[in-house]
């Protein structure tokens, strides 16, 4: 299956591309605004993967390039993003393919970070809101730690939250979620229970910047 990570050259972009070109299968590109932003990260993290013996690669081109080619278009662009973004993509999705989103919205103040609910009620909503008709959409990856995800020294050994409207979307979406070792997806219901899950996000940054040792927190349900 081709994968393609809009906003591929950021943080969870950059361990959402590394993790699935090292353990799973497929094909995975990063897309950006500039296409080539695009191809000089994905240069760089192709060069990581190689540096560690595996054969595998990530390619890179503009945004609607990337999402015309894959099956999968995983939206890691900031969550003021997500709505145009999946506009402008738009004429590039066929039937049956699938967005992801794990963007949240928060806001920081003296006291942290805390979660900002969009007017629509989550952002995976505005996703799902903005996408065409035949094309479902999937929050996943929410809660993680952006660094831990990139560093491919560390364990994982924690959960991602799978959330949407349609039972076959979130099946694909939770397959390759699985595929990276390490990470196991659970179900959490519909795209109605978005805004618990994304709330989730500011409660862990909070958490890992008050206690030594949690850098780079994530949850494991037991």
């Amino acid at each position: 299956m081709k994968i393609a990570i809009l906003g591929g050259t950021g943080d969870i972009g950059e361990g959402l591309a590394l993790r699935l070109a090292a353990d799973t299968p497929h094909r995975v590109s990063i897309g950006s605004r500039e296409a080539e932003n695009a191809e000089n990260k994905a240069e760089e993290y192709t060069t990581e993967l190689e540096s560690r013996g595996l054969d595998a690669s990530v390619e890179g081109a503009e945004n609607a390039t990337a999402a015309a080619a894959a099956t999968v278009v995983v939206l890691a662009v900031p969550p003021y993003h997500v709505g145009d973004t999946v506009e402008a993509i738009a004429d590039e999705l066929d039937d049956g393919d699938v967005l992801v989103s794990p963007a949240t919205g928060m806001k920081r103040d003296d006291e942290g970070f805390h979660y900002h609910k969009p007017g629509a009620g989550s952002v995976t909503r505005i996703a799902a809101d903005a996408a065409p008709d035949g094309v479902d959409v999937v929050g996943a990856f929410h809660n993680l730690a952006a660094d831990r995800l990139a560093n491919l020294d560390a364990d994982l050994g924690i959960d991602t939250l799978v959330i949407g409207d349609d039972e076959d979307a979130k099946r694909t979406v939770t397959d390759i979620a699985e595929g990276i070792e390490g990470l196991r997806a659970l179900d959490a219901g519909g795209i109605a229970n978005a805004p618990e899950i994304e709330a989730l996000t500011p409660l862990l940054i909070n958490v890992a910047q008050h206690n030594d040792g949690l850098h780079d927190l994530g949850i494991q349900f037991t």
